[in-house]
């Protein structure tokens, strides 16, 4: 009888293990590639490089002053641990967060198209 309930321990350890580690290794799919991005999204791009890539990487999942934005919506939260909306990205970037500058010659009103432009290109991370 003890043998058996040994078995059952070891199994359902090594099951809830494997459980475990395939839910912490779910990867997030990989960016779209540069040359697959349409015009809006492609302007976008050269808006982060212009505005946001001095201190965020965009295809990389290292920090560089401030965190990786790679897979930003595909994540249910931001690094702030705000919900990853349109509508709280688009607050932060005009308004900022905590060591992030407010950019807000990004406003819609200053700069049409240019948000709507970067918020696509992040889309694509």
């Amino acid at each position: 009888m003890k043998n058996t309930r040994a078995r059952h321990v070891v199994f359902y350890s090594l099951l809830s293990t494997l459980f475990c580690l395939l839910l912490g290794c779910r990867s997030l799919p990989p960016p779209t590639p540069l040359s697959q991005l349409n015009a809006q999204q492609s302007h976008g791009h050269q808006v982060f490089t212009d505005r946001c890539s001095l201190c965020h990487y965009d295809r990389q999942e290292d920090t560089l002053h401030g965190p990786a934005l790679i897979g930003v919506f595909k994540k249910p939260y931001l690094h702030s641990g705000a919900p990853a909306t349109d509508a709280r990205v688009t607050a932060t970037i005009l308004h900022g967060h905590n060591l992030m500058p407010a950019l807000p010659d990004l406003d819609p009103s200053v700069s049409p198209g240019d948000l709507d432009d970067l918020l696509a290109y992040l889309h694509t991370l």
